[in-house]
């Protein structure tokens, strides 16, 4: 049989275990991914000509990356349902676009999206441009940042997409943890009234 100062030792260390693994793994940063193909709605016009909303979006240049890139440079972005805006050569080395360590902002305009879940970015070139994140924000949208900070294959899609059961996903494991954290508690409770 366990003592009460034994069930209390294992009840603070099984609490203690859930609860770090619980903080570990909020605190995951995904990697972007390469994307086989991207399907572009090409509805997106920079001078906002038969496009609905505008969006800000902030690219900050990593400081690993080149101190200059003639890099070509294609964002696309969108949300769950469907809506997607595309922004074809944000470069232009003329305005010294894309240095290291710097932030440029664009304003790009497209469809009304609901929450921006997904960004790719597309490099085309041999300089080698890495982007540390971009941070997009919407009228119906809160700010979202998508961190980078690692080199972007060239002539390939790269980016975050969170669109597909991200937040089914984490709310189930939370939900999970909160009820393995209260079986545990409970039977230890049990245990000590028990003996």
């Amino acid at each position: 049989m366990i003592r009460r100062p034994a069930m209390l030792f294992l009840l603070i260390i099984t609490v203690a275990s859930i609860t770090c693994g619980a903080q570990a793994s909020r605190s995951i940063v995904f990697l972007p991914q390469p994307l086989s193909s991207l399907d572009i709605i090409n509805t997106t016009l920079h001078q906002g000509q038969n496009a609905r909303c505008s969006f800000t979006v902030s690219i900050r240049t990593s400081c690993s990356s080149p101190a200059q890139t003639r890099d070509q440079i294609s964002l696309a972005f969108g949300d769950a349902y469907g809506n997607q805006v595309y922004a074809p050569r944000l470069d232009d080395p003329a305005s010294r676009a894309f240095e290291r360590c710097s932030r440029d902002t664009y304003t790009v305009y497209g469809p009304c999206t609901y929450q921006i879940c997904y960004v790719y970015l597309y490099r085309s070139g041999y300089d080698g441009w890495i982007p540390y994140d971009v941070t997009i924000y919407g009228y119906n949208s809160k700010a979202v940042t998508f961190t980078y900070n690692v080199g972007i294959p060239r002539d390939t899609w790269y980016g975050h997409n969170y669109c597909r059961s991200h937040t089914v996903k984490s709310a189930g494991n939370l939900a999970w943890n909160l009820l393995s954290i209260g079986s545990t508690m409970l039977y230890t409770v049990a245990s000590l009234f028990r003996g």
